[in-house]
């Protein structure tokens, strides 16, 4: 045995291993930068991206499973980062916010209510009606749709795509729509 070797050392490097390797993967791993609308607001002064907002509340289960399924992967973390400012609201927090000079509050909430609770002014002005619900936004803020729903990293491609590459500017028409959809062919992995 090496004369500075001992169990316990060795006890302690493991333990160390054991700490900072997740550590290291978290770094490895990057995510969705996720940024409050008035955050957003700001940095749009200095570079304006479009808006992807996920609408979501704490019970709703469709909103776990897609930050854990759809907002994980690598191609929708890279294409957000790239396109789009991504803006994390939940429609029942107790927060007052800014949208547009415009203050939003949830007069309604309840910190000892279990499950559902009130809905936030700001959820009601942007007439959100299920969860999740992905709100696309332009550079000036204008709402250019809401997505009600879970979507899978490919279901969601289509619209980030449409939207990024202001397609919304060239199709007028719900058959024109219609037939960009038929025609995209998603290429996000799973």
């Amino acid at each position: 045995m090496h004369p500075g070797f001992t169990f316990e050392s060795m006890k302690q490097r493991v333990i160390l291993i054991l700490f900072l390797f997740p550590l290291f993967l978290s770094a490895q791993q990057k995510g969705i930068e996720w940024l409050s609308i008035e955050e957003a607001q700001e940095r749009m002064q200095k570079e304006p991206k479009k808006i992807i907002m996920d609408v979501y509340t704490k019970w709703c289960g469709p909103c776990k499973m897609m930050m854990r399924n759809t907002f994980t992967n690598k191609d929708v973390i890279d294409y957000i980062d790239k396109h789009y400012y991504a803006v994390k609201f939940d429609a029942e927090s107790a927060e007052a916010l800014t949208f547009n000079g415009q203050t939003f509050e949830n007069p309604d909430y309840d910190p000892n209510r279990k499950g559902r609770n009130g809905v936030h002014q700001f959820a009601r002005y942007l007439r959100v009606s299920a969860y999740p619900t992905i709100m696309y936004m332009d550079e000036e803020l204008n709402l250019l749709t809401a997505d009600k729903g879970y979507k899978t990293p490919q279901q969601l491609e289509l619209l980030m795509r449409f939207f990024a590459e202001d397609g919304h500017k060239q199709v007028t028409t719900q058959e024109e729509f219609n037939a960009y959809r038929s025609a995209f062919v998603p290429s996000f992995g799973e």
